[in-house]
């Protein structure tokens, strides 16, 4: 018999957090998350995401193991302030049992139907910085730490259960040997001069922050025009600063300055901690962070993990300049493959930026959506 089960205790929320540590033990692809950041991202009084959204938390049990688990996420600023009436699922892990697969996901439309929402979608995290898509392709490949793995008979389950696919998204990667500076090193000094911009690069996490507010407001403007974009509010800022800045090398950010000192352009990346935090499985304490640490200084593979451009200067090659500084800042590290994180199918801007570096896709994913 299955039964499902609300996790509301610090016990339960753990257990939820834990599932997938039993579920992919012997995988070699999955990477598994840090478990207190994954316990303090579902914490309401650390994440305030809260403010804005409600997510519920369900395992479900057969002969008393945890045999899958689900999130149930309602997003006001999506549903209130953009009338998009969705009901969002993640955090969606389950064996191969389709009755298990079932009953979480009946759990989660009956949430939807209680507060009159029209669909469901998912897997999907609370905003735009979170893990999307269930993999459809590439499950023997190494994931990264900003997405969801998962096994190969999820996408059955999907099927069975009447969802259809909403969006489509593809990871790429490419060798570092194939950025040829030619391509950008004469249109970034053409575009400086014509724009008046400028490059503005940094060695310390604390020359950052005083442009972190301006750049997420810039994420804001760039991605508001995507159908599941939800903007990112002031209070967030402070939580995603502190969440994610540390984790990345300053050299890695760069931005676009106009010649009145106005942000146009951004970019970040990240080195590739897939497998420093397969070794810290789970920990900081007590080797993790070395691991992480370790990785962040020396990984010779780097997540190109946002980039952002002011509309007004979109197609204008302002992208050009950010290219540069990375050639030269790889370059000084030894960078040897860069990957990209998961992009719409149907986003052919961003693959007009990326295509002189003949990047090859090496996983999809899918959102699913079912009408309520």
């Amino acid at each position: 018999m299955i039964t499902i089960k609300e996790a509301t205790s610090k016990k339960d929320l753990k257990a939820f957090v834990k599932f997938p540590f039993e579920l992919y033990k012997d995988s070699k692809y999955w990477v598994p998350p840090i478990i207190k950041q994954e316990l303090e991202t579902f914490n309401k009084d650390k994440n305030p995401i809260f403010n804005d959204a409600e997510a519920r938390f369900f395992l479900a049990y057969k002969d008393s193991k945890i045999v899958g688990r689900i999130s149930a996420i309602i997003n006001y600023l999506e549903v209130d302030k953009k009338g998009i009436k969705k009901m969002r699922f993640g955090w969606f892990d389950f064996i191969d049992d389709l009755d298990v697969s079932r009953l979480l996901l009946e759990t989660v439309e009956n949430i939807g139907r209680e507060h009159g929402l029209s669909y469901t979608e998912g897997p999907v995290g609370f905003s735009n910085l979170d893990k999307v898509g269930v993999m459809t392709e590439g499950f023997d490949h190494l994931a990264t730490m900003i997405t969801w793995y998962n096994n190969a008979y999820y996408v059955n389950h999907y099927n069975v259960h009447g969802y259809k696919i909403e969006k489509e998204y593809a990871e790429s990667r490419f060798p570092f040997s194939n950025v040829k500076p030619e391509f950008f090193k004469k249109a970034q000094e053409l575009i400086k001069r014509r724009y008046q911009v400028k490059a503005l690069s940094f060695t310390k996490t604390e020359e950052v922050m005083p442009y972190a507010d301006r750049m997420f407001d810039l994420f804001n403007e760039t991605y508001s025009s995507l159908s599941s974009f939800v903007e990112i509010t002031d209070i967030q800022k402070e939580y995603f600063k502190k969440k994610f800045i540390s984790f990345i090398n300053p050299e890695y950010i760069k931005f676009i300055l106009d010649k009145d000192d106005k942000l146009i352009g951004f970019a970040i990346v990240m080195p590739r901690f897939a497998q420093a935090l397969q070794k810290a499985n789970g920990k900081l304490f007590p080797f993790g962070f070395t691991h992480i640490l370790k990785a962040k200084k020396n990984s010779k593979e780097v997540i190109f993990y946002l980039i952002g451009i002011l509309p007004e200067y979109q197609n204008k090659g302002v992208h050009a300049l950010i290219f540069n500084e990375y050639y030269e800042t790889f370059t000084a590290k030894g960078i040897e493959t860069c990957y990209r994180t998961p992009e719409l199918e149907d986003n052919v801007a961003i693959k007009q930026i990326w295509k002189h570096f003949d990047p090859k896709i090496y996983a999809r994913r899918k959102t699913f959506v079912k009408d309520l």
